[in-house]
């Protein structure tokens, strides 16, 4: 038996299920004592939340034009850039390894003067 449901009606029925959610998840999680049971309330309202997403979709879709940013967003690739020169005459390669020792020597140097008894733990 099946009973015909406008689009206004049906848009109403998702629109009461996620109200329903969130409500019942934030009584949930006002009420809780146990961190399970505030967890069960997080899973309402995450269901509501994605209730929210599938009802709002068609809206967003027509209104931002997904169909035509969502290919751009997934060409996006990221290029580093070098870091700066120091002007010693080094090539960058060069540089960005002996920068990696200067920086590591630093590094222990450090550790060595923290370490009890060590070269540096006298020095004021």
């Amino acid at each position: 038996m099946d009973i015909p449901i406008s689009s206004r009606d049906f848009r109403c029925l998702q629109l009461a299920c996620v109200a329903l959610g969130l409500v019942a998840g934030s009584i949930i999680i006002g009420v809780s004592v146990s961190k399970a049971a505030a967890a069960v309330g997080g899973i309402f309202i995450g269901a509501a939340a994605v209730g929210l997403l599938i009802l709002a979709y068609p809206f967003l879709k027509a209104r931002f034009n997904l169909d035509h940013i969502l290919p751009t967003i997934g060409s996006l690739r990221i290029h580093p850039q070098p870091g700066p020169d120091h002007g010693e005459g080094r090539s960058s390669a060069n540089g960005n390894k002996e920068g990696a020792r200067s920086s590591l020597s630093t590094v222990s140097r450090t550790l060595e003067k923290l370490k009890p008894g060590g070269r540096g733990a006298g020095e004021g």
